[in-house]
């Protein structure tokens, strides 16, 4: 799987992008029909406490996947993506599969 990195508004860090990269990893093996993942963080202007979020969008047969996360931490909101695609791709499963 292919993964594409974006930073809106921040430096890029090779840390959250290996940690991402890794969750990712985990998804691939789950659902080896995953083709690519685009990944966005980006700082939100708000006054909320909530400001780093971060957008990922699964490429796979079918139509495209997408989740959004907007939490303190950007590793909690990756992590909060990562399990919501998680979700939907199982669903996907379950529809695929019963058919």
């Amino acid at each position: 799987m292919t993964t594409i990195f974006q930073y809106v508004k921040i430096k890029e860090s090779d840390a959250l992008s290996a940690a991402t990269e890794a969750q990712l990893e985990k998804l691939h093996k789950k659902y080896p029909e995953l083709i690519r993942a685009q990944v966005f963080f980006k700082m939100e202007n708000t006054p909320a406490p909530e400001q780093q979020t971060c957008e990922i969008e699964l490429s796979a047969p079918g139509p495209r996947l997408f989740a959004t996360t907007t939490a303190v931490h950007f590793e909690t909101a990756m992590k909060e993506t990562i399990s919501d695609l998680d979700k939907q791709l199982s669903k996907r499963k379950g529809i695929l599969n019963t058919h």
